[in-house]
């Protein structure tokens, strides 16, 4: 029989993980595991499983409980004392590899499992000492699994309520290098969109998605999960949001949801692997960082699948994929999450899932931000045109330019825009042809109501008028009103403002020649 080494504890305990943050995931999916069983044995109804995380910072404990089926007194010591020989099953269970309940090892000094199942009127405790197991896994000093575990294990039984029926873990004394374990604000950020919970009430657009799910035949996946008495939901909203000083303000929106269903064959043998939703907006610019929700998220048992960024790659340029908010639900069992659960193992199905991704992501995601990008430069020209005409107008009427230089350069920035306003009209013309059912007709729609559209057409087709009609008046100029000033000095003034003109930004630059008026007059 081969030994297996104390460094394969070390693997699945403090080297599985980069991110202390996941044993909450791991816990929480184990759980749902037993809730789901629970329900099916009949000891509860879905509705009524329930995990309820306890945190206090200042006692440095951490407890993770459920109400779904416990473990039996006689299995207990098997169950728990093996290590990556789970009896659960790939594709039916979101844990299969009998190792995530060792992830609590890594982080504090004692771990304690505490479990009763229903009818039996006691509760099984196992104590792991932790600190212990670690001080072992780095003394220069050769140990077996076996060795390690008779060490730092002890089994104990307690008298229970016989009606009780739970598993509890218990983080005790958490290591000081992972208080953020204890950051319970944060903690609830994290499984707000990692954990199988259901969405917010207030994202008024989450019944279309149990809608498109329901047609494809498919249950998301949701429990009660709560951190200290308080229900944690999936963040997401229609507001997108950027920073403004110290405030933040919504930007832009999300109109609708649009879905997309991938899958793999033909005719009878076609199958459904994976589908999505995405939130259709302006896409005014890439979703800053303060979105929590923001980029495609993959999902297997609705537990997320890495973070924000894990399939930015398929996109044709990474930062396509945060242009969007959404959820790719993978459903092939053969898309099997790896053990540090960050993505699927490497298979055929994996390479079928990312082509058909990728396809989808090059051909219309892309396509979606580029051409609503090109809608909205094309609005922003004519408002551009209509801002320089008028601004013509006013320096035209009031011997509001400088000098004649000046007004030849704000004619000839008319007859520039003029042209573009012309090529904008016709990406507008032509956005308008389109499909009414597909993704950018949503888009088109959303930027047209910010831009007032009818509006600004008809605005644009006055101001065409408009500078057509302008007639150049006898050459007098903001100068000719200093009559304080003799012939000579309206002359340096006159230079002076056109330099202010050239090196100042445009509002400071206007700032100053209005004082400069007020004085000079």
């Amino acid at each position: 029989m081969a030994t297996i080494g104390k460094n394969i504890l070390d693997n699945l305990t403090t080297g599985m993980y980069s991110d202390s943050r996941v044993i909450f995931r791991e816990y929480i999916q184990n759980a749902c595991d037993q809730i789901d069983l629970a329900v099916k044995l009949g000891i509860i109804k879905h509705q009524e499983g329930q995990v309820d995380i306890y945190i206090d910072s200042h006692k440095r404990y951490i407890s993770i409980l459920d109400n779904a089926t416990g473990v039996k007194s006689e299995s207990f010591i098997q169950d728990l004392g093996d290590i990556a020989n789970s009896n659960k099953q790939i594709g039916q269970n979101k844990g299969f590899r009998g190792i995530g309940r060792l992830c609590g090892l890594a982080y504090c000094k004692t771990l304690k499992f505490k479990t009763s199942y229903s009818g039996e009127d006691v509760a099984s405790v196992m104590v792991c000492d932790a600190k212990k197991m670690r001080k072992m896994l780095v003394e220069n000093k050769k140990y077996t699994i076996d060795e390690i575990w008779e060490e730092i294990v002890n089994y104990e039984v307690e008298p229970e309520e016989i009606s009780k029926h739970y598993f509890e873990v218990e983080m005790i004394d958490i290591n000081h290098e992972n208080t953020d374990l204890l950051d319970e604000k944060k903690i609830k950020e994290y499984l707000s969109f990692v954990a199988p919970v259901p969405y917010k009430n207030t994202f008024i657009m989450r019944s279309s998605i149990y809608s498109h799910a329901k047609e494809m035949g498919y249950t998301i996946d949701e429990y009660c999960v709560q951190i200290n008495g308080q229900q944690i939901f999936k963040e997401y909203t229609t507001r997108i949001k950027e920073q403004s000083g110290a405030a933040l303000k919504n930007y832009d929106d999300i109109s609708k949801l649009e879905f997309k269903d991938f899958y793999i064959g033909d005719g009878e043998n076609k199958k459904l692997i994976a589908w999505m939703w995405y939130g259709l907006s302006r896409f005014e610019k890439s979703i800053p960082k303060i979105n929590q929700m923001r980029g495609i998220r993959v999902r297997s048992g609705n537990i997320q699948i890495g973070n924000d960024d894990v399939i930015q790659n398929l996109f044709k340029e990474s930062r396509g994929n945060y242009y969007f908010v959404g959820e790719v639900f993978a459903l092939d069992d053969n898309l099997i999450p790896n053990s540090q659960r960050d993505y699927f193992n490497e298979n055929e199905a994996r390479v079928v899932f990312e082509d058909q991704l990728r396809l989808y992501f090059f051909d219309v995601l892309h396509k979606l931000y580029y051409d609503a990008n090109r809608l909205k430069n094309a609005y922003k020209k004519q408002e551009e045109y209509i801002t320089i005409v008028e601004e013509f107008d006013k320096k035209n009427s009031e011997n509001g330019f400088i000098n004649e230089e000046e007004k030849q350069k704000l004619k000839f920035s008319i007859e520039k825009v003029q042209k573009e306003v012309a090529e904008a009209k016709k990406q507008i013309i032509k956005f308008k042809e389109i499909e009414i059912d597909s993704p950018i007709a949503e888009v088109q729609k959303s930027i047209e109501q910010k831009f007032c559209a009818d509006k600004l057409q008809k605005d644009v087709e006055k101001k065409e008028i408009l500078s057509d009609e302008v007639q150049d008046k006898k050459k007098q100029y903001m100068t000719s009103s200093f009559s304080k000033l003799s012939k000579s000095e309206r002359k340096l003034v006159s230079r002076l403002l056109a330099i202010i003109t050239e090196v100042a930004p445009k509002d400071i630059g206007d700032t100053i020649i209005e004082r400069i008026k007020e004085e000079l007059r």
